[in-house]
């Protein structure tokens, strides 16, 4: 799987402007709706909350990988955002998250949803990886290393 096939330029801010962990997931959902990839935005985001509200994605190492399965979305939709001050994503590690990735995937799909989140984990766990990210100033360039780093 190529999450770069899924993660376009398009799909990715390196500014996130909200500053608390729901504003954030709701900003990195825009971003899908706005490309006309998300088919139902209230549901999608009702969904991804209501996870989020069972239990916290916020990683370690400055990590959140918000995700759901919804059937506000028809496809697989991968959003990402940075934050490089970070903010409170009740994050494992008690850390702020910096590097936020949301996941959608169709109620009825379980293995692209799996492998996507796996790929987004492992890849993470390399500090380079993750330094590489928090110094882009663009979309094209962060795409550029998810296209180098996070296809499997």
């Amino acid at each position: 799987m190529k999450l770069s096939e899924y993660l376009p330029q398009e799909h990715i801010t390196t500014n996130l402007k909200n500053n608390n962990k729901f504003p954030v997931i709701e900003e990195l959902l825009d971003l899908l709706a706005q490309n006309g990839k998300v088919a139902d935005r209230e549901l999608a985001l009702k969904d991804v909350l209501a996870r989020e509200g069972y239990l916290s994605t916020g990683l370690e190492n400055g990590i959140a990988i918000p995700h759901a399965k919804t059937d506000g979305v028809d496809q697989l939709l991968i959003a990402f955002g940075i934050k490089k001050e970070g903010l409170d994503f009740a994050s494992l590690d008690g850390k702020p998250a910096q590097l936020i990735f949301l996941v959608l995937s169709p109620r009825d799909v379980a293995g692209p949803h799996i492998q996507t989140l796996a790929i987004i984990s492992r890849a993470l766990k390399e500090e380079a990886t993750r330094r590489a990210l928090l110094q882009v100033s663009s979309a094209a360039e962060a795409a550029g290393i998810i296209k180098e780093k996070f296809n499997s």
